[in-house]
């Protein structure tokens, strides 16, 4: 069986050769994900296929580079992300926990205050809300700089235990052939068309408070079946990190890094999955 790496960089070369140049600035993109597309390649995973309607505009893919990516975990679930065309992204920005510089992106997430605000300047060009408006739900398909950006909504727990439907999204950032997601607020285990929708990930960026989004379990059982190369833990308040690693079986391995920030690239990808504990909070 070839490695990882090898099938991942197989299935990206069609698609650097059909790719468009990417603006600077962010743009709608109607593009075929190249997540999506590794994941149809791929054995036992689902895919949602494209089905272009009569009006729908010319198909972009997102072009392929070489490069690392740089996440440091800024606290709570806040991710700074570096691609390697300069863009700087912010996930569940608040404006609490901020980059080293203001971010060209952020990414919103409304169930607590602390992975949203309405006010988050206007120097920041691109404000993606996880939730939707007037009544549809969030759906967002952009390119910026080097960086194509998408999202699949969830629901989330409102008021006397009903569910809000769409009211979180998870984001999926495809920069440098690399597919990285990250969670959310998510409150409820995701279905098959949930999972077809978002394709492969290469690295996740997961909830592991075990009882603020959903139980440890649960979130578990999701991990697994994504089954990405790279597991970053956020949102862990207390033990909680420990007790999510106690979950995993052989099949995970796990490490502690020695500074909230690591980096990226398509090949350095692990072979098995592993989960790391990034320092901070």
């Amino acid at each position: 069986m070839m490695p990882r790496n090898a099938v991942y960089l197989c299935l990206l070369l069609p698609l650097a050769l059909l790719a468009l140049a990417r603006p600077a600035a962010a743009q709608p993109a109607s593009a075929v994900s190249q997540c999506q597309a590794i994941a149809e390649a791929l054995p036992n995973v689902m895919f949602a296929r494209y089905s272009p309607g009569p009006s729908t505009p010319p198909v972009r893919i997102a072009a392929t580079q070489e490069g690392t990516v740089r996440l440091t975990l800024l606290g709570h679930s806040t991710f700074h992300i570096e691609t390697p065309g300069g863009i700087s992204i912010a996930t569940d920005y608040s404006g609490y926990h901020r980059p080293p510089r203001t971010p060209d992106v952020v990414t919103m997430n409304k169930a607590h205050s602390t992975h949203y605000t309405l006010t988050p300047g206007p120097e920041i060009k691109t404000v993606l809300h996880g939730w939707g408006e007037e009544g549809q739900p969030a759906d967002h398909d952009v390119v910026v700089g080097d960086a194509y950006i998408r999202n699949v909504t969830t629901d989330i727990r409102s008021g006397y235990g009903a569910m809000e439907p769409d009211g979180n999204s998870i984001f999926i950032f495809e920069v440098a052939g690399l597919c990285i997601g990250h969670l959310g607020h998510l409150h409820h285990e995701l279905d098959d068309s949930d999972y077809a929708e978002i394709g492969r990930l290469d690295v996740l960026m997961v909830p592991v408070d075990g009882g603020l989004t959903m139980g440890a379990a649960s979130m578990v059982r999701v991990v697994e079946r994504l089954r990405s190369a790279i597991i970053l833990p956020m949102h862990r308040p207390g033990p909680q990190v420990a007790r999510f690693l106690d979950l995993f079986g052989p099949g995970f391995d796990r490490r502690f890094a020695d500074s909230p920030s690591i980096t990226v690239s398509l090949n350095s990808l692990p072979s098995k999955p592993q989960i790391v504990v990034l320092q901070g909070m």
